[in-house]
């Protein structure tokens, strides 16, 4: 299975997590990992590598130079890579036909290959999206005039690689930015909704996108059905969205402590 994770040096930790994460409950699977980058250093890579290979996978280094995304329109404090994501298509294999990207802020909980074997047809995508009024009404307000029934979540992402390559348009996504730029706030996740939700295949949130925030929300519209033993015998990705990650010391969240168990367990490989 094909793995993208874009990031820098602050979130290599959290990505071992992650990893670490994947491998445990993913027994017996290879999986090819895609590192899209822009400054990692060569011992960075290298201790990653080790890593990976230690659990039987590979490792794929890419580098993106200054000439990538040069005419790519930048806001505030977003760099060019937030368009790694939307614009992966360009930069990976073009023998690879999907990829599964994957957040860093992110535990893979159970076994992943019903995720990443989802039926895409002429889909670009499969995502979920939070299903809270509050969150899809605000979004859709904001994202005026762009047609959005619902607003997805850009953590977990499967690629139709091939569709991508025929149908999706970087200058398209620049001349949004540029006519958008007061409106966006997360840019990557408001371009891809804003030009792509209808071509997105809906995933189960409470299966490949639980948000670790919700948890008594969750619980509460399902009459109990959504309790903790659901969610660790059957949600395949824990995602901790927002601001508050489970790596600072200040965090208290509901899933704390199953974080830190897979941190230990990171923490303890040999390599």
């Amino acid at each position: 299975m094909n793995i993208l994770v874009t990031l820098n040096a602050n979130y290599l930790k959290p990505l071992r997590v992650m990893l670490k994460s994947l491998f445990q409950n993913n027994e017996g699977e290879y999986f090819q990992i895609y590192l899209i980058h822009t400054s990692l250093t060569e011992e960075e890579l290298e201790a990653l590598r080790q890593f990976i290979e230690v659990h039987g996978s590979h490792l794929h280094d890419i580098r993106v130079g200054e000439n990538f995304f040069s005419d790519a329109p930048i806001l505030l404090h977003y760099t060019k890579e937030m368009y790694f994501r939307l614009l992966a298509y360009q930069l990976l294999p073009e023998s690879l036909d999907r990829i599964l990207y994957l957040d860093p802020d992110i535990l893979v909980l159970n076994r992943i290959r019903g995720l990443y074997e989802t039926e895409l047809s002429d889909y670009l995508y499969a995502a979920a999206y939070h299903d809270k009024i509050s969150v899809k009404e605000i979004n859709k307000l904001r994202l005026l005039p762009y047609e959005i029934d619902e607003y997805f979540n850009s953590g977990v992402l499967l690629m139709n690689l091939e569709q991508l390559r025929i149908q999706a348009d970087e200058k398209e996504i620049y001349r949004f930015v540029e006519e958008n730029r007061s409106k966006l706030i997360m840019p990557d996740q408001d371009i891809l909704n804003a030009l792509y939700a209808k071509q997105i295949k809906k995933l189960d949130e409470k299966l490949y996108n639980y948000d670790a925030r919700y948890y008594s929300y969750y619980k509460l519209i399902s009459n109990g059905v959504y309790d903790m033993e659901y969610i660790i015998n059957n949600t395949v990705i824990l995602h901790f969205c927002g601001k508050k990650k489970p790596w600072t010391k200040r965090y208290n969240g509901k899933f704390h402590s199953l974080y830190k168990h897979y941190e230990k367990c990171a923490n303890e490989v040999e390599i």
